[in-house]
């Protein structure tokens, strides 16, 4: 009897255990909730409990390992890996934080965790490769139950293999007792496969600025969705304090749908979408964030800390799960005259009891105004974006057929027109200057030709133009907010500030024609930037003094940063050329292209602290030139030295993280020495190559395919399919690159001959008959003359092989480093001797068939780098 009352009680436990697979998540956690320990007087170590739920459902519990953070808006992170190595899907999320203690926390799935430690400073990133937020909590926000038979994919050959757990300390006063935190939360997985898969939407503005004492000031995100449908089920809205209300919508055919609504100073819940909601291709998903400055004394920006604000919407969604993407995000407007139909109740903030607005951030209500918060708080922010977007070059753009000198500078202005500075015929050659930097060509006088050109971005149609008979080998080039032109002149070494209607300097800094090190004197100055906030003045000096120079704005020496780099080293705040500059208000930095160190620094404005280095591999020895927009930095290197096999190309990065997140290259003919890179916020850009003479536009891909529809007439579902191909070629999708590269490239190509089909046909028509006439006026001839024939063919022959020839010969016509550096062995490396070779522009007419802008160099150093 008792052997059978034991067989009867192990059937019942199969049984149940078989059940508890098809059970749904909130009744599993029920039961887990029953079965786990407290961890309210004790927190996890290293080994992170796997509780088996069933035959295929287990429970992971993430949480940090007992810490105790030092300081306010400490971000730490640690990661657990999945438990099992086939695929499976998560089905729920049981959050373990109270607001008291942590203001925020992040899940993300990846394959490489940015660290190895038992937890660490997320200063140090998230993850090392393309990382997907799965979860998010704060304020204390109730559990996300995610729809039936709906999962997030891990593991297997598509799913991250890790999870990290990024967790927010703000105000850190509840510390005092100095006891451990376990925050985190627990997954609910299953092996089951599930037959819709979850994914993140993620809308973000980047560059909203708040004027203090501003009574509403809204945050538009819009973009168009290029995707296979996707069904909304879940919303959740963050900001900081200021924030009043967030709303989503999906726009079709002019109607707007709401997908959510909601007061950011609500627990952030990701809330249950109302009405499903489905997205399909082509509609446009639309966010705004409605903030107030009032109580603030200063511009409020967008970044990671208490004082700093974010405006950002997330959306749950499912897709299919042959189609599904795991994530995506939004961070731009793409059209802003969308919002003039906005629902008003996007307008309209939500009331908050009173007792719910005394549940702040956990964060001190008012600490004093951060310094713009460092980069390093930025790195900490939310979201370390992926920019989902591929830049080309625009070949309708006529640029490259401008009559140039060499292209130094470029700029745009508030109209975003773009502005060059050119030298006109003055080139910068091995003979311009002596061995103490004193310009040798005084002779030629100044340029006679107007050296800043104002053109229209679209067509390069000339709007303006000045600088004539004030320059002798013009270099960088800047605009302030008020629109004058700031220059640099490394003959005349001088920074030079000019009104866009004045033909004299309005103020002029350093000595003309005079080096030195002083603080009256520049040394071949490389780049201004001019602060819009301050207007302060900061000039990158340069070749031959390996300085960064801050002046008033009136033009007065106030402090300078920065020195030679060592031999063979290359220590932070160390130059070889800073050679272009990038100021980010936003942040108070001011970043520095360190030319000949191949890498970008970064410094505070306000005291030229060193914060942070960027450097890749891809970047080569020589990295030229730095742009900033919200959120990106762009680059451009130098050609390769000789052995080595790093292409000349453009980068754009993540600004937060330094990530490099594309390349790109023309289409029509290859850079030479791209010199100077000036970018938009709609990301397009300009590059200015100095050997080529020439300036190239690129845009993104999807503005470029608008325009290829508008242009070109192409039907809706040719375009369709082209968008698909797009936006499937992200990072996590390197194998599709280059078809769709191809692709994309021969339909730019076709797009811009197809305008000249009709011209060709109707002129071909024409020139038949008289091709046909003239043939048989020549088939008489022969027969009069064939006796003198071979003569008069000789002769053409012979003097078609010498044109033919010359045309060759120029256009197989290079950089060939190897050549220019055999020929220059006694240049010296040390003291001035080595600055002297490496601060020339050492560019030659293109019949001296040598390279120019390249330095020469003496063994056993190596090569010596191109100098501009």
């Amino acid at each position: 009897m008792a052997g059978l009352f034991k067989n009867l009680l192990v059937l019942f436990f199969v049984f149940q255990n078989t059940c508890l697979g098809f059970r749904s998540p909130l009744s599993v956690f029920k039961r887990y909730k029953d079965t786990t320990r407290s961890f309210s007087s004790e927190c996890l170590g290293s080994d992170q409990p796997v509780i088996s739920l069933g035959l295929s459902d287990f429970a992971l519990d993430i949480r940090m390992p007992g810490v105790t953070p030092k300081q306010s808006d400490t971000y730490l992170c640690m990661s657990v890996p999945l438990p099992v190595d086939d695929e499976a899907y998560v089905v729920d999320f049981k959050p373990h934080a109270s607001m008291d203690t942590v203001h925020h926390m992040l899940l993300f799935g990846c394959n490489e965790p940015s660290s190895t430690e038992n937890y660490w400073d997320c200063d140090e990133g998230t993850c090392k490769d393309k990382s997907n937020i799965l979860y998010a909590w704060a304020r204390n926000a109730p559990p996300t139950r995610l729809p039936e038979g709906v999962g997030f994919r891990v593991g297997g050959e598509t799913g991250g293999r890790f999870f990290v757990l990024q967790v927010h300390y703000g105000d850190i006063s509840a510390f005092r007792d100095k006891h451990k935190d376990c925050s985190g939360v627990t997954l609910h997985l299953t092996h089951q496969k599930q037959p819709l898969i979850a994914g993140m939407y993620l809308m973000m503005s980047v560059n909203t600025v708040i004027p203090p004492g501003e009574k509403a000031v809204d945050a538009d995100i819009a973009c168009h969705y290029k995707r296979f449908p996707m069904h909304l089920f879940a919303y959740r809205v963050h900001t900081h304090r200021l924030g009043k209300v967030v709303s989503g919508y999906r726009v079709r055919n002019g109607q707007w749908t709401l997908i959510g609504r909601q007061s950011p100073q609500l627990p952030q819940a990701f809330y249950p979408v109302e009405r499903p909601v489905e997205v399909s291709y082509d509609d446009t998903l639309a966010a705004r964030c409605v903030f107030s400055g009032e109580g603030r004394t200063t511009e409020t920006h967008i970044g990671g800390t208490a004082n700093d604000e974010m405006c950002n919407f997330y959306i749950m969604y499912y897709m299919e799960a042959k189609h599904a993407v795991s994530y995506m995000t939004c961070t731009q407007n793409a059209n802003p005259e969308l919002f003039r139909n906005i629902p008003q109740e996007a307008n309209v903030p939500i009331q908050i009891m009173s007792d719910m607005l005394k549940m702040t951030h956990g964060h001190h209500e008012e600490t004093k105004d951060s310094d713009k918060s460092s980069l390093l708080k930025q790195a900490k922010k939310e979201e370390i974006l992926e920019q989902n977007f591929h830049i080309e070059e625009a070949v309708e753009w006529p640029g490259l057929d401008l009559k140039l000198g060499q292209v130094s500078g470029l700029a745009l202005d508030a109209e975003n027109n773009l502005v060059i500075f050119h030298r006109g015929d003055h080139v910068w050659d091995e003979n311009s200057f002596d061995n103490t930097f004193v310009y040798q060509q005084r002779g030629l006088g100044p340029i006679e030709q107007n050296t800043i050109l104002v053109l229209h971005p679209s067509n390069a149609k000339l709007l303006h133009s000045l600088g004539k008979s004030l320059f002798y080998l013009p270099h960088g080039l800047s605009i302030d907010k008020n629109g004058n032109y700031w220059v640099t002149d490394v003959a005349l070494h001088q920074v030079l500030k000019l009104g866009p209607n004045e033909k004299e300097p309005l103020l002029t800094l350093g000595v003309a024609l005079q080096p030195g090190s002083d603080k009256n004197h520049f040394c071949q100055p490389t780049d201004v930037a001019v602060d819009p906030n301050t207007g302060s003045i900061y000039v990158s000096d340069g070749y031959c003094n390996s300085r960064i120079i801050q002046f008033s704005p009136n033009g007065l020496y106030l402090m300078q940063w920065g020195e030679e780099t060592s031999l063979g080293r290359d220590k932070p705040g160390q130059f070889h050329i800073p050679h272009s500059l990038a100021l980010i208000p936003d942040f108070s930095q001011l970043c520095v292209a360190d030319r000949e160190n191949g890498r970008i620094q970064c410094f505070r404005l306000e005291t030229g602290e060193f914060i942070r280095e960027i450097k890749h591999k891809s970047f080569g020895r020589e990295l030229f030139a730095v742009s900033y927009v919200p959120g990106l930095l762009f680059a451009v290197n130098g050609m390769p030295y000789p052995g080595e096999a790093e292409p000349v190309q453009g980068f754009v990065m993540n600004f937060s993280t330094g990530e490099i997140t594309d390349t790109f290259i023309p289409l029509r003919k290859s850079f030479e020495m791209p010199h100077d890179i000036v970018a938009s916020e709609d990301k397009t850009v300009f590059v200015g190559d100095v050997h080529a003479k020439a300036v190239w536009k690129f845009a993104s891909t999807e503005k470029m395919e608008h325009r290829s529809v508008k242009k070109a007439g192409i039907e809706v579902q040719e375009i369709k399919e082209s968008g698909t191909i797009v936006e499937g070629r992200l990072k996590n999708n390197p194998e599709s690159t280059d078809p769709v590269k191809k692709q994309e490239k021969q339909h730019l190509v076709q797009q811009h001959t197809s305008t000249g089909i009709s011209f060709v046909l109707i002129t071909t028509l024409l020139i038949i008959p008289v091709v046909v006439l003239l043939a048989i006026l020549l088939f008489i001839r022969w027969r009069k003359t064939t006796v003198y024939r071979g003569d008069g063919e000789h002769k053409l022959d012979s003097s078609s092989g010498r044109i033919l020839g010359r045309v060759r010969g120029k256009g197989s016509g290079g950089l060939n480093l190897g050549n220019f550096f055999a020929s220059h062995k006694s240049y010296s490396r040390k003291g001035f001797d080595r600055v002297s070779t490496e601060g020339s522009d050492q560019e030659k007419d293109e019949g001296e068939g040598t390279d120019s802008e390249e330095e020469c160099s003496a063994p056993p150093t190596p090569p010596a780098p191109s100098s501009f």
